[in-house]
C-alpha cells in the first residue's frame, strides 16, 4: 500500500496541474504556484478592533510560502485575491516582514487578481514589486479569478469561497481544508493561517480533494 501522497495530478481544460496538500496548485508547464486567500494581516485586524487573536500569522504564511518554494521549481506566484485581508494589513511590522521576504525571493514574479477584501484594504506596497490585476485573468487555457462564478474564456481557477469538507467518522468528523473541482471551474482551500472555512458539497459532475496535514487524497463521488 502506498503512503500518505504529497500531491494529485489532474487534468483542467488540457493542462496538466498539481494539486498539493499545502493548499496550493502547481502549473510544471509554466513553473508556476497558484494560491488562494493568504490574508495577509487578519491577525493585525482584528486586534486593531481590540479582538485579541494570536500574533505571527504573517510569519507563518511566508514560512508556508518558503516552504512550497523549496520543493518546487517556481518562477512566479499567482494568488487568487484577498492578498491583503484589511487596511490595518498596511501596518508597518507587517509590511517590513513581506519586504524581508521579498528581499529573498528578488527574483520570483508575484501577481495578485484582486479580490473583495483587496478593494477595501488597498494595493500591497510598490516596494513589494508585485502585478496587480482584475479579474479575470487568462494565462494559456486557464482563468485566474477570485470569484467562483466569475465570467471568464478559460476554465477557471477561483478562491473567495476557503472550502472545507466535513468527514464524518465514527466518533463525530473532521473539517478539512479541500479542492473542489468541477467541469469548468476548480475552487482553492484558503491558504492563509487564520482564516476558517465554508462547509461545501459536490454537486453533479464535481470532485473533491481534502487535504490533511502533509497528505491529500480524493474523495469517492459518493461520500
Amino acid at each position: 500500500m502506498s503512503g500518505p501522497q504529497a500531491h494529485c495530478v489532474v487534468e483542467l481544460d488540457g493542462e496538466i496541474v498539481w494539486l498539493l496538500a499545502h493548499k496550493a496548485i502547481y502549473w510544471p508547464a509554466r513553473r508556476m504556484l497558484v494560491i488562494a486567500d493568504i490574508h495577509f494581516g487578519k491577525a493585525a485586524a482584528f486586534r486593531a478592533l481590540g479582538v485579541p487573536v494570536p500574533r505571527g500569522t504573517t510569519t507563518h504564511n511566508l514560512l508556508a510560502l518558503d516552504a512550497l518554494l523549496a520543493s518546487y521549481a517556481c518562477e512566479e506566484i499567482v494568488f487568487l485575491g484577498d492578498f491583503l485581508h484589511a487596511r490595518a494589513a498596511h501596518a508597518p511590522a507587517t509590511v517590513a516582514a513581506m519586504l524581508a521576504w521579498r528581499a529573498r525571493h528578488r527574483d520570483l514574479r508575484l501577481t495578485v487578481v484582486r479580490g473583495n477584501h483587496d478593494a477595501h484594504a488597498g494595493d500591497p506596497a510598490a516596494t513589494l514589486a508585485i502585478r496587480m490585476v482584475d479579474e479575470p485573468h487568462q494565462v494559456g487555457r486557464l482563468s485566474f479569478c477570485h470569484h467562483p462564478d466569475t465570467v471568464a474564456p478559460g476554465y477557471v481557477l477561483a478562491g473567495h469561497v476557503h472550502p472545507v469538507f466535513h468527514l464524518r467518522t465514527g466518533r463525530g468528523g473532521l473539517r478539512l481544508p479541500c479542492f473542489l473541482l468541477g467541469r469548468q471551474r476548480a475552487i482553492l482551500p484558503s491558504f492563509g493561517a487564520f482564516t476558517g472555512g465554508h462547509a461545501v458539497r459536490p454537486g453533479a459532475g464535481e470532485r473533491v480533494y481534502v487535504t490533511a496535514d502533509a497528505a491529500i487524497f480524493p474523495l469517492p463521488a459518493n461520500c
